[in-house]
């Protein structure tokens, strides 16, 4: 496991085939105006104009190649990440996780908000960005993030943070390594129906209903991904259109926003939101990345989709759940549920679902004072 140092550049090439590609972008026609049927077809021909004549890659990749940017192999797969060391003598690491439709550039922001303190290592799952197209789920996955903190980079113990995707990462981490987990942060836990629900209280049945309103209504892409990936990947990979107009649905659903542009808000910004569109088109991983969810459902359902719920596995590691205001709210007793040991818990007025590209100066002082509270 010996690490390489990692630095991107894109061919002048790759970047001529993706102009003619969004010059040449086909675009579908609806009915309804707006995001009624989806993601809305002014945005997007805003998106593809900005994309072709203002969006500027080559600053983006400088910015990219600001981090001390590695890769490694790890069970024989290959994994890249960000080592970003502190200033402070002895820093404690921690470990930042993303999820879906983002990359390792969630974090760009929040990364130098976090150095004051801490050793911040943000790796790219696998199967998204520079990491190998190999699909793996949150327990798999978990293993090779221990391996990489300990084995690779020499942290007996560390911090972890994760949302979306990288939630049950992130927890499947402090089950299995408790001993080298301090503490972890999360913005959600996940939804599941696989539990006894014959003593839900109001609070988690109020997020049982909005979650399973907002499944069937905002939810069609995560069904898609967990059993047909490859059928929408073919237009993902084929066309920057397609795979913008895919991660803005979801972005825009996140809780069924109305806002037009609510998706360059929810990114931190237009460019922003290109730059992650980017890192997926150059390194073609649209359809690895949607295969985690198939790799996920593959393993919760391991015994049959119709098998008897399973046992909650307890977490011993303190947990810090912050919910963020355009998000659905996972409550406390929820995250209990879930066997997490949840020592602090905050909702916030503001941000969403991607808080740590939204508001990251919010973000950051969150995941700093919830490990300062609970380790």
């Amino acid at each position: 496991m010996n690490p390489q140092p990692f630095s991107l550049h894109v061919a002048d090439s790759v970047l001529e085939d993706l102009r003619y590609r969004l010059e040449h972008t086909r675009f579908p026609s609806s009915q309804n105006e707006g995001w009624t049927d989806g993601t809305s077809t002014g945005y997007m021909k805003d998106v593809v104009r900005y994309w072709t004549s203002e969006y500027d890659w080559r600053k983006a990749e400088a910015e990219i190649n600001s981090f001390s940017h590695f890769t490694v192999e790890i069970d024989g797969v290959k994994i890249h990440y960000i080592h970003q060391k502190s200033d402070k003598p002895g820093a404690k690491a921690v470990l930042l996780t993303h999820g879906w439709p983002d990359s390792f550039y969630r974090y760009h922001s929040v990364i130098p908000m976090l150095t004051d303190e801490y050793d911040v290592i943000v790796p790219s799952l696998p199967g998204y960005g520079f990491s190998e197209k190999k699909a793996m789920n949150s327990k798999e996955i978990a293993k090779i993030w221990a391996k990489l903190m300990q084995g690779v980079l020499g942290y007996d113990t560390f911090f972890a943070s994760g949302g979306d995707t990288g939630a049950p990462v992130t927890i499947e981490l402090a089950r299995q390594f408790p001993d080298a987990v301090q503490a972890i942060h999360l913005t959600d836990v996940g939804w599941s129906n696989d539990f006894d629900q014959s003593n839900l209280s109001a609070e988690e049945q109020k997020f049982q209903e909005e979650t399973s309103t907002w499944y069937w209504s905002e939810g069609a892409y995560t069904m898609m991904h967990a059993t047909k990936p490859l059928t929408v990947a073919y237009g993902l990979n084929d066309s920057p259109a397609a795979l913008a107009a895919w991660a803005a649905s979801f972005a825009h659903a996140s809780h069924a926003h109305t806002d037009e542009n609510y998706v360059d808000t929810a990114f931190g910004g237009r460019d922003a939101f290109i730059t992650t569109m980017m890192i997926y088109w150059i390194t073609e991983t649209a359809g690895s990345a949607m295969q985690m969810y198939r790799e996920e459902a593959n393993a919760a359902h391991a015994g049959g989709w119709g098998e008897a719920p399973k046992a909650i596995e307890k977490c011993t590691v303190p947990v810090a759940l912050t919910v963020y205001n355009i998000d659905v709210h996972t409550p406390q007793d929820w995250a209990e549920r879930q066997g997490l040991n949840v020592k602090r818990y905050e909702a916030k007025d503001i941000g969403g679902h991607f808080a740590a590209m939204e508001i990251p100066d919010v973000f950051a002082k969150d995941v700093k004072t919830a490990f300062k509270q609970i380790s």
